[in-house]
């Protein structure tokens, strides 16, 4: 077990070009579809902002935190701003060894195997594969075959309601959702339609 909410529903929402003022309408029409796990990139308009804002609005109801987490200095910044999980694009082990140091949940990124136990071997609590559409279906299944089985592999990137499937039949976990369910600037309506596609997309599967 990562995270009760994650564990529930793996399913990760990225919030990339998320600005601070829209951060509350956003997390609230994710949250009543049914998400519960939200990624504010450190390369979104004022982060840390966006973040504080969800941590408090929605406590222990939601899993709140960053993406394109790169340095030491980046993580102490997401805990001073309440966040609890550290996401990055890559595997860096003193990274992934400060984020555990803090008690935070640290998912990274790779694309190998190589990458991976280098993760794992870190503190890693699970894994990014990224980018997933790079890899495809083919690459997370030979990937799954040879990590240990009770580490959670998430696909990143390519993914969406209708190829979700081939994904979890390759031996997905989860996954992070980006563009295809926010796109900066994007109307809490619009959200909202993606979200409950991606929900269900989810729930058809189990």
């Amino acid at each position: 077990m990562i995270d009760p909410h994650l564990d529930a529903l793996p399913l990760i929402a990225i919030l990339r070009g998320l600005k601070p003022d829209e951060a509350a309408a956003i997390g609230d029409v994710l949250f009543q579809s049914g998400f519960r796990c939200l990624e504010v990139p450190l390369n979104s308009p004022q982060p840390l902002d966006s973040i504080a804002i969800l941590a408090e609005r929605f406590g222990d109801r939601m899993l709140v935190g960053a993406g394109t987490v790169l340095t030491a200095d980046a993580i102490d910044q997401v805990a001073g701003a309440g966040g609890r999980l550290i996401i990055s694009p890559n595997a860096d082990p003193v990274v992934i060894a400060h984020a555990k140091a803090r008690g935070l949940i640290c998912l990274p990124g790779v694309f190998t195997p190589t990458e991976a136990f280098s993760a794992l071997a870190a503190g890693a609590d699970g894994l990014k594969l990224f980018p997933a559409e790079v890899a495809g279906p083919a690459g997370l299944k030979a990937l799954k075959a040879v990590l240990p089985r009770d580490v959670p592999l998430y696909a990143v990137g390519g993914v969406d309601p209708a190829n979700m499937p081939v994904w979890r039949s390759a031996g997905a976990d989860g996954f992070g959702i980006g563009s295809a369910l926010y796109k900066p600037g994007g109307s809490p309506a619009d959200v909202a339609l993606q979200a409950d596609a991606f929900i269900a997309a989810w729930r058809e599967g189990q």
